[in-house]
């Protein structure tokens, strides 16, 4: 199995000290920032300015996850904000290829969100072009929600179908993820696992040690 990485999301973390929580994931694999517009999902949540403060503030990947309408008309407002990793949903636009290829011109990674109810099918056009596969295990728009219990056969159904190709696909589960489940979907096939409520809370040091440590069991 190859290693798994832990990318805490960022929107779980309380803004006023969110330069206190990245000190305490700051031994992470990646960060995980999810833009939220209130129209693709219902929630607004944070811009560019909070992109660019990450860099600064972290030397971890950031991995910028879009979920707006047409993310092509601010694709170059997140890479100029630093982000290593830009990640569109299939759902938000009908002209996906023209955000993948921005970000292969600008050096940025390709990251392609799939909402739970979307069929893997969709992506038998584009496989060819993702850098990172990241599967949403709840509805998105809020954190804290409960992990889907179906997702598990979809995670499985996405591991074998990126086995099965040449190309290097991180796969990526975000939502509802805990220390109590983890580990059933690190089996499932998940390389990267993105987490917020489970490690930023009022101990989030000490939630941070603790769900990094199950998922090395």
């Amino acid at each position: 199995m190859d290693q798994v990485k832990i990318a805490p999301s960022i929107l779980a973390a309380d803004p006023l000290f969110l330069g206190q929580a990245l000190e305490n994931v700051k031994d992470a694999d990646m960060l995980h920032l999810d833009i939220m517009d209130g129209h693709f999902v219902p929630n607004i949540s944070m811009g560019p300015a909070v992109v660019e403060a990450c860099k600064r503030g972290s030397n971890l990947i950031c991995e910028t996850h879009l979920m707006i309408e047409k993310p092509e008309r601010y694709i170059s407002d997140f890479i100029s904000a630093g982000s290593d990793i830009i990640t569109l949903h299939v759902e938000s636009t009908p002209h996906i290829y023209k955000g993948i290829q921005e970000l292969k011109e600008n050096g940025v990674g390709v990251g392609i969100s799939l909402n739970p109810g979307t069929p893997l099918g969709v992506l038998d056009s584009i496989w060819n072009e993702i850098d990172l596969l990241l599967l949403m295990a709840v509805n998105p728009g809020f954190g804290g929600q409960a992990f889907i219990p179906a997702m598990l056969e979809k995670i499985r159904e996405a591991r074998s179908l990126i086995d099965s190709r040449e190309k290097n696909i991180e796969l990526a589960v975000d939502g509802g993820i805990n220390r109590e489940n983890v580990r059933e979907i690190i089996e499932a096939g998940a390389r990267i696992i993105v987490a917020g409520s489970a490690i930023f809370s009022e101990n989030n040091g000490e939630n941070w040690e603790a769900f990094r440590k199950k998922t090395l069991e």
